[in-house]
């Protein structure tokens, strides 16, 4: 599906970077739930390219420049990213910013049964994506130049108001169980706290795997990271022990034994071993808090959504998830 309405421009753009030499082809790429992502072909090279979302958004929201600068960052550690090609802030040329990174051609799991693989294959995945994660919460991010790039100490207790500001400034209807977590979750911070590169929202189908290996070849939607705390992070994607593949690509309720997929516990084991520490202390507040996030980010796609800003055409049903989500994460609370 081409692009007209900025084919032209951008045609003359990556020819004067010298990036394309024939006509283009643009096609908008699935996923990508908050910033529209399209591949780019001049018949010899395919480059990636991802923009903010057209329309009014919400503060600090869509931040593209963020993604390009810590992918950047990122080009020589052992946390595989795409190569980054080109930013620009330009809006006459698209409409948006945006940037330009190198197309990796691999696999990418939006099932996360891996149903078409071999039990032992499903167990190599899912340990790929433990080792990936530790890789990034034990980079140095100040030899990184990304001191800046967040504040350090206090993450949950900034996250919990952001999050609940963007959430009521969303002006519509807020699930019960979001507006309880609203209210537990800032009297409920554990005391210790650490800092680290964090994705923010790391997850099977943010990764590239390589076509026939269990390898993390690329690491994707890095519009969330920051400073922060790595237990956010990596609790995040243990998520989906919790949510079943019917409310939103869980695996809870299905045999992980069975099918090679680790435990809960055992993934939460695999992780301690990465980073030589254990991490299950408060790990009731961490899925509530998780859970309460995603309800929140799912809370402002429906806003987007009823303004016509957002890009997938499942954005409505995924916000209509936010309730389910914040069902959840209040149960969490509990326990």
């Amino acid at each position: 599906m081409q692009a007209p309405n900025f084919y032209e421009p951008l045609d003359h753009y990556l020819k004067d970077l010298g990036l394309t030499k024939g006509p283009i082809e643009i096609t908008q790429l699935t996923g990508g739930q908050s910033n529209p992502t399209y591949k780019i072909r001049d018949g010899s090279s395919s480059y990636v390219l991802r923009k903010k979302p057209g329309g009014v958004l919400l503060p600090s929201a869509h931040a593209v420049d963020r993604e390009y600068r810590v992918m950047k960052a990122l080009s020589n550690t052992n946390v595989a990213v795409p190569q980054m090609l080109s930013y620009c802030e330009d809006e006459s040329i698209i409409g948006t910013a945006f940037f330009i990174m190198e197309y990796l051609d691999g696999r990418v799991f939006i099932d996360q049964s891996l149903a078409d693989m071999s039990k032992n294959e499903r167990r190599k995945v899912y340990e790929e994506m433990n080792r990936t994660v530790a890789a990034i919460h034990q980079l140095d991010y100040i030899s990184l130049g990304l001191e800046s790039f967040g504040k350090p100490g206090n993450y949950f207790s900034r996250q919990i108001t952001r999050w609940s500001r963007q959430v009521r400034e969303a002006n519509i209807p807020i699930p019960d169980s979001l507006n309880k977590l609203m209210d537990w979750l800032p009297t409920n911070i554990p005391s210790e706290d650490e800092t680290s590169l964090i994705h923010g929202d790391f997850r099977m189908d943010n990764l590239i795997f390589h076509k026939t290996e269990s390898r993390v070849i690329g690491v994707l939607d890095w519009e969330l990271s920051t400073l922060g705390n790595p237990l956010a992070d990596f609790a995040y994607q243990c998520m989906a022990w919790r949510i079943s593949p019917q409310l939103w690509r869980g695996i809870a309720g299905l045999d992980h034994a069975g099918l090679g997929i680790p435990s809960e516990s055992e993934y939460i084991a695999m992780y301690e071993r990465q980073i030589g520490k254990p991490v299950a202390q408060h790990w009731s507040f961490l899925m509530a808090y998780n859970l309460f996030r995603i309800s929140a980010i799912l809370h402002g796609i429906t806003k987007r959504a009823l303004d016509g800003n957002a890009n997938a055409n499942d954005a409505i049903q995924n916000g209509e998830k936010s309730g389910a989500l914040a069902d959840l994460g209040w149960a969490c609370a509990q326990q």
